[in-house]
């Protein structure tokens, strides 16, 4: 069995596009509803109050984590569900691509509105398109995401996954450019309302196009049900080589060692995507209102963690070939734990610099991003696919469904308990050490709980053989 690179890259433009609109939301859509609620509650801007009155700002942030987390439980509900529906569609075009076109399509229209209904200072509006915008991401997601199990053999997925990873963090990468042109202070300041609107809406347009490229060039370059039928022997074969207790039998109920396994892998994965998502959610809020920095700063440190992420990716099947997914796994979480650790001793430079007089952004939080970016490469590239391993190629879709609804659940209550924690205890430093709490305690269930099995033959991906050709 060997690797076919090129194709691989393709099927990760399916995740370029995921990551890409998803940095754009994470990273402004909790700011945006921070500045909206600061102007009905008190009737100024959240520049006003962080000038004024900064711990008003704090008040706000169990709604805007009501809210964050609203759109997550409606996903947690569909990803499963559009999971099933794939697994059992058939169509000329293949069992994802529907769902990929569709969802794509109508998420890239409705993201240029959240900026404008932002704007025009409608918060109704603005929670509708954003939750028109997760809803069809969840009907791309999950299809788009079980494509390349659907086509790579077990023993090859975690090196397929670091691939498909790299190709995400690309997109991930363009939205944080993106997102260094996009400054909540110039729009405050800038008193022309038509220039107002365009600094926000900029990187929002630019990311609906090149998500909907992104699903062309996949929809033209892999012909899903062609690519099925030229794989059919060597997924047979994968079969047997799968890294599992006990052998996957449709016919029969799932094996009590494998539903162990399944359960430990997302209950550890549950705990870590609390920490994650608490980060990606008020990480931008953190910078303005706490290190009173530029929202600038935030993207530049995202392009570090996700060069770091590259990295990590590239190397963690040779380090899961030397120790098993389970070990490299858990030294990722301890990396992580590390480097969050680490961020609760940061605090505000008081070196005040350009002309809205905020602060230099820290130099220390980029080495923190450095750890947890590759710490959670480690993490992302092997536990996909040890969830898939445990389900034959009728349930990738359903088991997807599983993963994401173990990250869905996270991210549909951590934003609002970190919302009441940041509440309760009035400092921001209570996001990096809930973060920390919520690593350590996915470290210790993934750790105690998960076997580290290996197959006869695991081929992962090996220091740059990500960027390679088909060999």
């Amino acid at each position: 069995m060997k690797l076919n690179y090129k194709r691989t890259c393709l099927i990760g433009f399916a995740f370029f596009g995921i990551l890409l609109l998803w940095q754009v939301y994470d990273s402004w859509c909790p700011t945006f509803l921070t500045d909206i609620f600061a102007r009905r509650m008190y009737g100024l801007s959240s520049a006003e109050l962080k000038a004024g009155d900064p711990e008003k700002i704090l008040n706000v942030q169990w709604l805007v984590g009501i809210i964050m987390a609203c759109d997550n439980l409606a996903a947690l509900i569909l990803l499963p569900v559009f999971g099933r529906l794939s697994d059992r569609t058939r169509t000329p075009i293949g069992k994802r691509m529907p769902y990929i076109l569709v969802g794509t399509a109508v998420a890239a229209a409705a993201f240029p509105f959240i900026p404008l209904m932002f704007h025009k200072n409608n918060i109704a509006g603005m929670v509708i398109m954003m939750a028109v915008v997760l809803l069809f991401m969840m009907m791309y997601r999950n299809p788009a995401v079980s494509l390349m199990p659907d086509i790579t053999p077990k023993p090859l997925r975690a090196k397929a996954n670091g691939i498909i990873n790299i190709m995400g963090y690309v997109g991930g990468a363009c939205a944080t450019v993106l997102g260094i042109f996009l400054k909540l202070s110039d729009y405050i300041n800038v008193p022309d309302a038509a220039r107002k609107l365009w600094i926000i809406e900029i990187p929002f347009l630019a990311a609906s196009v090149l998500m909907v490229i992104s699903a062309l060039v996949l929809f033209f370059t892999i012909k899903e049900n062609k690519v099925e039928k030229e794989m059919a022997d060597e997924l047979a074969k994968g079969e047997e080589l799968a890294a599992i207790e006990t052998p996957v039998d449709d016919n029969k109920p799932m094996s009590k060692a494998n539903k162990r396994m399944l359960l430990a892998i997302l209950g550890a994965e549950f705990l870590w995507f609390m920490s994650d998502n608490a980060l990606g959610t008020y990480i931008g809020n953190y910078v303005i209102y706490y290190l009173n920095s530029a929202s600038s700063g935030t993207m530049i440190m995202t392009i570090v963690g996700g060069l770091a992420s590259v990295v990590g990716f590239a190397i963690a099947g040779t380090i899961a070939d030397k120790i098993g997914r389970k070990w490299t796994i858990s030294t990722g979480l301890f990396i992580t734990i590390l480097g969050l650790v680490l961020m609760s001793f940061a605090k505000p430079t008081g070196k005040v610099t350009g002309a809205n007089g905020e602060y230099a952004f820290p130099a220390f939080l980029y080495v923190i991003w450095v750890l947890k970016g590759f710490g959670m490469a480690l993490v992302h590239n092997c536990s996909f696919p040890m969830v898939v391993e445990l389900c034959s190629s009728k349930k990738i879709g359903q088991f997807t469904g599983y993963y994401y609804a173990a990250s869905m659940s996270a991210q549909t209550v951590t934003p609002v308990l970190l919302g009441l924690s940041l509440n309760a205890t009035g400092a921001w430093r209570t996001l990096p050490v809930y973060a920390a709490v919520m690593s350590v305690l996915s470290c210790l269930v993934f750790t105690l709980l998960v076997k580290n099995i290996k197959t006869r033959k695991v081929q992962n991906v090996k220091g740059l053989e990500a960027f390679g050709a088909d060999d």
